[in-house]
């Protein structure tokens, strides 16, 4: 499930803010134990156009409008460093 989650928040962070760099890291393995058994945790680092002028706050809200679908199926906590190309 998690190869596929990966795939899947991959998929959505490309097509709707053409990143320039993305990495999509699962997680889960890090917080074995915790709310939602370890699965479903992921980071997300992303370089993007979309993001220029754009507080931390907006450039998240960006990143969670893509996603928001997954959270709750296949995505339980998404960690993110979003940043414009002239930040990376």
């Amino acid at each position: 499930m998690s190869a596929a989650s990966v795939e899947a928040l991959r998929a959505k962070l490309i097509a709707a803010l053409d990143p320039q760099s993305l990495e999509v890291i699962d997680e889960g393995h890090l917080h074995i134990g915790h709310a939602g058994e370890g699965s479903g945790h992921f980071r997300v680092r992303i370089v993007s156009a979309a993001f220029v002028g754009k507080s931390a706050i907006e450039r998240h809200r960006l990143v969670y409008a893509a996603v928001g679908d997954l959270i709750g199926r296949g995505v339980h906590a998404l960690a993110i460093e979003a940043r414009p190309p002239e930040a990376a």
